[in-house]
Protein backbone atom coordinates (compact mmCIF):
# COMPACT_ATOMS: atom_id res chain seq x y z
CA UNK A 1 0.00 0.00 0.00
CA UNK A 2 1.25 3.48 -0.82
CA UNK A 3 0.71 6.59 1.29
CA UNK A 4 0.67 10.01 -0.36
CA UNK A 5 2.72 10.83 -3.45
CA UNK A 6 5.36 8.19 -4.26
CA UNK A 7 7.74 10.96 -5.39
CA UNK A 8 7.72 12.46 -1.89
CA UNK A 9 8.77 9.24 -0.14
CA UNK A 10 12.31 8.83 1.19
CA UNK A 11 14.37 5.88 2.37
CA UNK A 12 13.73 5.36 6.09
CA UNK A 13 15.79 2.24 6.74
CA UNK A 14 18.08 -0.29 5.08
CA UNK A 15 18.43 -3.80 6.51
CA UNK A 16 20.61 -6.72 5.48
CA UNK A 17 19.88 -10.44 5.73
CA UNK A 18 21.39 -13.79 4.89
CA UNK A 19 19.50 -16.71 3.37
CA UNK A 20 20.68 -20.24 2.62
CA UNK A 21 19.13 -22.10 -0.29
CA UNK A 22 17.06 -25.18 0.60
CA UNK A 23 18.91 -26.96 -2.21
CA UNK A 24 22.37 -25.97 -0.96
CA UNK A 25 25.07 -28.55 -1.61
CA UNK A 26 28.78 -28.62 -2.38
CA UNK A 27 29.41 -28.09 -6.11
CA UNK A 28 32.38 -27.37 -8.38
CA UNK A 29 33.18 -25.99 -11.81
CA UNK A 30 36.55 -25.73 -13.57
CA UNK A 31 37.83 -22.91 -11.37
CA UNK A 32 35.95 -23.00 -8.04
CA UNK A 33 34.81 -25.42 -5.38
CA UNK A 34 31.72 -24.04 -3.64
CA UNK A 35 30.76 -25.26 -0.18
CA UNK A 36 27.23 -23.83 0.01
CA UNK A 37 24.63 -21.86 -1.93
CA UNK A 38 23.66 -18.72 -0.03
CA UNK A 39 22.44 -15.18 -0.62
CA UNK A 40 22.61 -11.73 0.91
CA UNK A 41 19.37 -9.75 0.85
CA UNK A 42 18.89 -5.98 1.07
CA UNK A 43 15.53 -4.63 2.27
CA UNK A 44 14.92 -0.91 1.73
CA UNK A 45 11.96 0.67 3.51
CA UNK A 46 10.50 4.03 2.50
CA UNK A 47 8.82 6.37 4.97
CA UNK A 48 5.61 5.69 3.03
CA UNK A 49 5.74 2.11 4.38
CA UNK A 50 6.66 0.57 1.01
CA UNK A 51 9.60 -1.85 1.01
CA UNK A 52 11.81 -3.11 -1.78
CA UNK A 53 14.25 -6.02 -1.86
CA UNK A 54 17.35 -7.03 -3.73
CA UNK A 55 19.56 -10.11 -3.40
CA UNK A 56 22.98 -11.26 -4.49
CA UNK A 57 24.48 -14.72 -4.78
CA UNK A 58 27.28 -14.82 -2.22
CA UNK A 59 28.36 -18.46 -1.94
CA UNK A 60 31.14 -18.38 0.68
CA UNK A 61 33.42 -15.85 -1.02
CA UNK A 62 34.84 -12.87 0.94
CA UNK A 63 31.85 -12.66 3.31
CA UNK A 64 33.20 -9.77 5.36
CA UNK A 65 34.20 -7.77 2.30
CA UNK A 66 30.79 -7.83 0.65
CA UNK A 67 28.98 -7.14 3.92
CA UNK A 68 31.32 -4.21 4.53
CA UNK A 69 30.63 -2.85 1.05
CA UNK A 70 26.88 -3.07 1.70
CA UNK A 71 27.28 -1.22 5.00
CA UNK A 72 29.31 1.48 3.25
CA UNK A 73 26.72 2.16 0.58
CA UNK A 74 23.98 2.22 3.23
CA UNK A 75 25.30 5.66 4.23
CA UNK A 76 24.53 6.96 0.73
CA UNK A 77 21.02 5.48 0.71
CA UNK A 78 19.60 6.70 4.03
CA UNK A 79 17.16 9.58 3.53
CA UNK A 80 17.39 9.38 -0.26
CA UNK A 81 14.29 10.20 -2.29
CA UNK A 82 12.43 7.24 -3.73
CA UNK A 83 13.21 6.80 -7.40
CA UNK A 84 16.61 8.52 -7.19
CA UNK A 85 18.59 5.52 -8.43
CA UNK A 86 20.42 7.65 -11.00
CA UNK A 87 21.80 10.17 -8.53
CA UNK A 88 22.75 7.32 -6.19
CA UNK A 89 24.81 5.80 -9.01
CA UNK A 90 26.57 9.10 -9.65
CA UNK A 91 27.45 9.57 -5.99
CA UNK A 92 28.47 5.95 -5.61
CA UNK A 93 30.87 6.13 -8.57
CA UNK A 94 32.53 9.17 -7.02
CA UNK A 95 32.72 7.64 -3.53
CA UNK A 96 33.99 4.24 -4.71
CA UNK A 97 36.72 5.57 -7.02
CA UNK A 98 39.51 5.42 -4.44
CA UNK A 99 39.31 1.68 -3.73
CA UNK A 100 37.79 0.76 -7.08
CA UNK A 101 34.35 0.71 -8.66
CA UNK A 102 34.57 -2.91 -9.71
CA UNK A 103 34.45 -5.91 -7.40
CA UNK A 104 32.49 -5.88 -4.16
CA UNK A 105 31.69 -2.18 -4.45
CA UNK A 106 29.73 -2.71 -7.65
CA UNK A 107 28.02 -5.78 -6.22
CA UNK A 108 26.84 -3.74 -3.24
CA UNK A 109 25.66 -0.88 -5.40
CA UNK A 110 23.85 -3.30 -7.73
CA UNK A 111 21.99 -4.97 -4.87
CA UNK A 112 20.83 -1.66 -3.39
CA UNK A 113 19.91 -0.36 -6.86
CA UNK A 114 17.73 -3.42 -7.43
CA UNK A 115 16.01 -2.97 -4.05
CA UNK A 116 15.32 0.69 -4.77
CA UNK A 117 13.83 -0.15 -8.16
CA UNK A 118 11.59 -2.68 -6.39
CA UNK A 119 10.42 -0.06 -3.86
CA UNK A 120 9.90 2.56 -6.58
CA UNK A 121 7.78 0.26 -8.75
CA UNK A 122 5.81 -0.96 -5.73
CA UNK A 123 5.10 2.68 -4.83
CA UNK A 124 3.42 2.93 -8.22
CA UNK A 125 1.77 -0.52 -7.90
CA UNK A 126 3.36 -1.52 -11.22
CA UNK A 127 5.65 -4.34 -12.40
CA UNK A 128 9.11 -3.07 -13.33
CA UNK A 129 8.91 -4.57 -16.81
CA UNK A 130 5.76 -2.57 -17.51
CA UNK A 131 7.29 0.62 -16.09
CA UNK A 132 10.20 0.31 -18.51
CA UNK A 133 8.09 -0.58 -21.55
CA UNK A 134 7.51 -4.14 -22.68
CA UNK A 135 8.33 -6.01 -25.89
CA UNK A 136 6.89 -9.27 -24.55
CA UNK A 137 5.69 -10.88 -21.32
CA UNK A 138 7.58 -14.19 -21.41
CA UNK A 139 11.11 -15.36 -22.09
CA UNK A 140 12.56 -18.79 -22.98
CA UNK A 141 14.68 -20.34 -20.23
CA UNK A 142 17.36 -23.00 -20.26
CA UNK A 143 18.26 -25.34 -17.44
CA UNK A 144 21.67 -24.68 -15.90
CA UNK A 145 23.94 -26.74 -13.68
CA UNK A 146 25.82 -29.76 -15.00
CA UNK A 147 28.53 -29.30 -12.37
CA UNK A 148 31.88 -31.06 -12.72
CA UNK A 149 31.37 -32.43 -9.22
CA UNK A 150 28.39 -34.46 -10.49
CA UNK A 151 28.75 -38.08 -11.36
CA UNK A 152 27.75 -38.95 -14.92
CA UNK A 153 24.49 -40.37 -13.56
CA UNK A 154 23.71 -37.15 -11.65
CA UNK A 155 24.60 -35.10 -14.72
CA UNK A 156 22.28 -37.03 -17.03
CA UNK A 157 19.46 -37.15 -14.47
CA UNK A 158 19.53 -33.37 -14.04
CA UNK A 159 19.51 -32.77 -17.80
CA UNK A 160 16.68 -35.24 -18.35
CA UNK A 161 14.75 -33.63 -15.50
CA UNK A 162 14.94 -30.25 -17.22
CA UNK A 163 13.83 -31.79 -20.51
CA UNK A 164 10.89 -33.51 -18.80
CA UNK A 165 9.74 -30.11 -17.46
CA UNK A 166 9.63 -28.64 -20.95
CA UNK A 167 13.01 -26.88 -21.01
CA UNK A 168 14.40 -26.75 -24.52
CA UNK A 169 18.04 -26.31 -23.52
CA UNK A 170 20.51 -27.42 -20.83
CA UNK A 171 23.97 -26.13 -19.96
CA UNK A 172 26.82 -28.39 -18.88
CA UNK A 173 30.12 -27.53 -17.19
CA UNK A 174 33.36 -28.45 -18.95
CA UNK A 175 37.02 -27.92 -18.08
CA UNK A 176 37.60 -31.06 -16.03
CA UNK A 177 41.27 -31.11 -17.05
CA UNK A 178 40.64 -33.91 -19.54
CA UNK A 179 39.05 -32.91 -22.85
CA UNK A 180 38.09 -36.51 -23.59
CA UNK A 181 36.28 -36.74 -20.26
CA UNK A 182 34.38 -33.52 -21.07
CA UNK A 183 33.40 -34.96 -24.44
CA UNK A 184 32.22 -38.19 -22.86
CA UNK A 185 30.03 -36.34 -20.35
CA UNK A 186 28.51 -34.19 -23.09
CA UNK A 187 27.89 -37.30 -25.20
CA UNK A 188 26.06 -38.99 -22.35
CA UNK A 189 23.87 -35.90 -21.89
CA UNK A 190 23.04 -35.86 -25.59
CA UNK A 191 22.05 -39.53 -25.39
CA UNK A 192 19.92 -38.75 -22.34
CA UNK A 193 17.97 -35.76 -23.69
CA UNK A 194 17.78 -36.63 -27.38
CA UNK A 195 18.12 -34.33 -30.37
CA UNK A 196 15.24 -31.95 -29.57
CA UNK A 197 17.00 -30.30 -26.59
CA UNK A 198 19.86 -27.82 -27.07
CA UNK A 199 23.09 -28.44 -25.18
CA UNK A 200 25.42 -25.61 -24.20
CA UNK A 201 28.81 -25.89 -22.49
CA UNK A 202 30.47 -23.58 -19.97
CA UNK A 203 34.19 -23.67 -19.14
CA UNK A 204 34.13 -20.84 -16.54
CA UNK A 205 37.40 -19.52 -18.03
CA UNK A 206 39.13 -22.76 -17.10
CA UNK A 207 40.65 -23.88 -20.42
CA UNK A 208 43.88 -23.23 -22.26
CA UNK A 209 43.59 -21.98 -25.83
CA UNK A 210 44.64 -25.39 -27.15
CA UNK A 211 42.14 -27.37 -25.10
CA UNK A 212 39.36 -24.88 -25.89
CA UNK A 213 39.92 -25.39 -29.62
CA UNK A 214 40.20 -29.16 -29.23
CA UNK A 215 36.92 -29.26 -27.28
CA UNK A 216 35.16 -26.91 -29.72
CA UNK A 217 36.06 -29.18 -32.62
CA UNK A 218 35.28 -32.31 -30.64
CA UNK A 219 31.65 -31.35 -29.96
CA UNK A 220 30.73 -30.92 -33.63
CA UNK A 221 29.21 -34.43 -33.74
CA UNK A 222 27.43 -33.95 -30.41
CA UNK A 223 25.73 -30.73 -31.37
CA UNK A 224 26.46 -27.86 -28.97
CA UNK A 225 24.68 -24.53 -29.36
CA UNK A 226 27.28 -22.28 -27.72
CA UNK A 227 30.57 -22.31 -25.81
CA UNK A 228 30.56 -20.10 -22.71
CA UNK A 229 33.69 -18.54 -21.19
CA UNK A 230 36.19 -20.88 -22.85
CA UNK A 231 39.11 -18.60 -21.93
CA UNK A 232 39.98 -16.05 -19.27
CA UNK A 233 37.76 -13.02 -19.78
CA UNK A 234 40.64 -10.61 -20.53
CA UNK A 235 42.13 -12.72 -23.35
CA UNK A 236 40.45 -10.79 -26.15
CA UNK A 237 42.91 -11.96 -28.80
CA UNK A 238 42.41 -15.55 -27.66
CA UNK A 239 38.67 -15.22 -28.15
CA UNK A 240 39.29 -13.84 -31.63
CA UNK A 241 41.57 -16.73 -32.60
CA UNK A 242 39.10 -19.29 -31.25
CA UNK A 243 36.14 -17.64 -32.98
CA UNK A 244 38.02 -17.64 -36.30
CA UNK A 245 38.96 -21.30 -35.91
CA UNK A 246 35.50 -22.75 -35.18
CA UNK A 247 31.89 -22.09 -36.21
CA UNK A 248 30.77 -22.65 -32.62
CA UNK A 249 29.08 -19.59 -31.09
CA UNK A 250 31.02 -17.96 -28.25
CA UNK A 251 29.33 -16.47 -25.17
CA UNK A 252 30.66 -14.47 -22.22
CA UNK A 253 29.93 -11.49 -19.98
CA UNK A 254 29.11 -12.76 -16.51
CA UNK A 255 32.48 -11.72 -15.04
CA UNK A 256 32.30 -8.15 -16.35
CA UNK A 257 31.93 -5.03 -14.20
CA UNK A 258 31.63 -2.78 -17.27
CA UNK A 259 31.33 -3.07 -21.05
CA UNK A 260 35.04 -3.01 -21.91
CA UNK A 261 35.13 -6.70 -22.84
CA UNK A 262 31.93 -6.38 -24.86
CA UNK A 263 33.34 -3.42 -26.77
CA UNK A 264 36.68 -5.12 -27.40
CA UNK A 265 35.19 -8.42 -28.53
CA UNK A 266 32.65 -6.70 -30.78
CA UNK A 267 35.56 -4.88 -32.45
CA UNK A 268 37.33 -8.19 -33.01
CA UNK A 269 34.15 -9.97 -34.17
CA UNK A 270 34.97 -12.50 -31.47
CA UNK A 271 31.69 -12.78 -29.54
CA UNK A 272 28.21 -13.98 -30.47
CA UNK A 273 26.18 -13.82 -27.23
CA UNK A 274 26.37 -11.25 -24.40
CA UNK A 275 25.73 -12.53 -20.85
CA UNK A 276 25.47 -9.56 -18.46
CA UNK A 277 25.40 -10.08 -14.70
CA UNK A 278 23.17 -7.42 -13.16
CA UNK A 279 25.00 -7.44 -9.80
CA UNK A 280 28.50 -7.16 -11.22
CA UNK A 281 27.49 -4.43 -13.65
CA UNK A 282 25.92 -2.45 -10.82
CA UNK A 283 22.17 -2.58 -11.34
CA UNK A 284 19.30 -2.01 -13.72
CA UNK A 285 20.61 0.97 -15.69
CA UNK A 286 24.03 -0.59 -16.33
CA UNK A 287 22.42 -3.90 -17.37
CA UNK A 288 20.17 -2.12 -19.85
CA UNK A 289 23.01 0.03 -21.19
CA UNK A 290 25.08 -3.05 -21.92
CA UNK A 291 22.11 -4.68 -23.65
CA UNK A 292 21.68 -1.56 -25.77
CA UNK A 293 25.33 -1.69 -26.84
CA UNK A 294 24.91 -5.34 -27.79
CA UNK A 295 21.74 -4.48 -29.72
CA UNK A 296 23.58 -1.82 -31.71
CA UNK A 297 25.72 -4.63 -33.11
CA UNK A 298 22.86 -7.14 -33.55
CA UNK A 299 24.08 -9.27 -30.65
CA UNK A 300 21.57 -11.31 -28.58
CA UNK A 301 21.48 -11.03 -24.77
CA UNK A 302 21.40 -14.11 -22.50
CA UNK A 303 22.04 -12.90 -18.93
CA UNK A 304 23.81 -14.67 -16.10
CA UNK A 305 21.96 -16.38 -13.24
CA UNK A 306 19.47 -13.82 -11.84
CA UNK A 307 16.28 -15.00 -13.53
CA UNK A 308 14.05 -13.09 -11.08
CA UNK A 309 15.55 -9.84 -12.40
CA UNK A 310 16.60 -10.91 -15.87
CA UNK A 311 13.21 -12.15 -17.06
CA UNK A 312 11.45 -8.81 -16.35
CA UNK A 313 14.35 -6.88 -17.91
CA UNK A 314 14.57 -9.17 -20.94
CA UNK A 315 10.92 -8.37 -21.58
CA UNK A 316 11.95 -4.71 -22.03
CA UNK A 317 14.64 -5.11 -24.70
CA UNK A 318 14.39 -6.25 -28.33
CA UNK A 319 17.47 -8.51 -28.32
CA UNK A 320 16.81 -10.67 -25.25
CA UNK A 321 16.59 -14.31 -26.30
CA UNK A 322 16.64 -16.30 -23.06
CA UNK A 323 17.37 -16.58 -19.36
CA UNK A 324 19.41 -18.97 -17.24
CA UNK A 325 17.44 -21.10 -14.80
CA UNK A 326 18.52 -22.35 -11.39
CA UNK A 327 15.96 -23.20 -8.70
CA UNK A 328 18.24 -22.16 -5.83
CA UNK A 329 16.17 -19.18 -4.70
CA UNK A 330 12.73 -20.65 -5.42
CA UNK A 331 12.17 -22.06 -1.94
CA UNK A 332 13.09 -18.74 -0.30
CA UNK A 333 10.66 -16.45 -2.13
CA UNK A 334 6.94 -16.09 -2.71
CA UNK A 335 5.85 -16.55 -5.40
CA UNK A 336 8.67 -18.21 -7.36
CA UNK A 337 8.98 -17.34 -11.03
CA UNK A 338 6.39 -19.14 -13.15
CA UNK A 339 7.87 -21.33 -15.89
CA UNK A 340 5.48 -22.81 -18.44
CA UNK A 341 6.28 -24.76 -21.61
CA UNK A 342 9.95 -23.82 -21.48
CA UNK A 343 9.37 -20.08 -20.92
CA UNK A 344 9.32 -17.88 -17.83
CA UNK A 345 6.27 -15.64 -17.51
CA UNK A 346 6.79 -12.10 -16.23
CA UNK A 347 4.81 -11.47 -13.05
CA UNK A 348 1.97 -8.95 -13.01
CA UNK A 349 2.72 -8.26 -9.33
CA UNK A 350 4.36 -4.88 -8.59
CA UNK A 351 8.10 -4.42 -8.47
CA UNK A 352 10.09 -7.53 -9.30
CA UNK A 353 7.01 -9.61 -8.51
CA UNK A 354 8.24 -11.58 -5.49
CA UNK A 355 9.18 -11.26 -1.82
CA UNK A 356 11.58 -13.16 0.37
CA UNK A 357 9.81 -15.14 3.07
CA UNK A 358 10.66 -13.66 6.46
CA UNK A 359 11.17 -17.15 7.86
CA UNK A 360 13.95 -17.76 5.34
CA UNK A 361 15.97 -14.70 6.40
CA UNK A 362 18.53 -14.19 9.17
CA UNK A 363 19.23 -10.51 9.82
CA UNK A 364 22.89 -9.55 9.87
CA UNK A 365 23.99 -8.04 13.19
CA UNK A 366 25.03 -4.41 13.40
Amino acid sequence: MTHGRPEAAKVRSVRFFRARSPSSRAIADSTHSISEIAFLVVRVELDSGVTGEGFLLSFDYSPQAIIGALRDIEVLVQGRAAGSMGTLSTEFLAAAEYFGRAGVNNWAHGCVNIAMWDAWARSHATPIWRMLGAHRNRVPVYGSGGWLSYSVQELVEEARGYAARGFRGVKIKVGSGDVQNDLERLTRVREGVGSAVDIMMDANQGLSAGDALKLARGVEKIGVRWFEEPLVNTDFDGYQRLRNATPLLLAMGEREFDVVALRELIGRRALDLWQPDILRLGGVEAWRSSAALAHAFNMPVLPHFYKEYDVPLLCTIPNGIGAEYFDWVDGLIQPPLLVKDGSAVASEEPGWGFRFKDASLSELPR
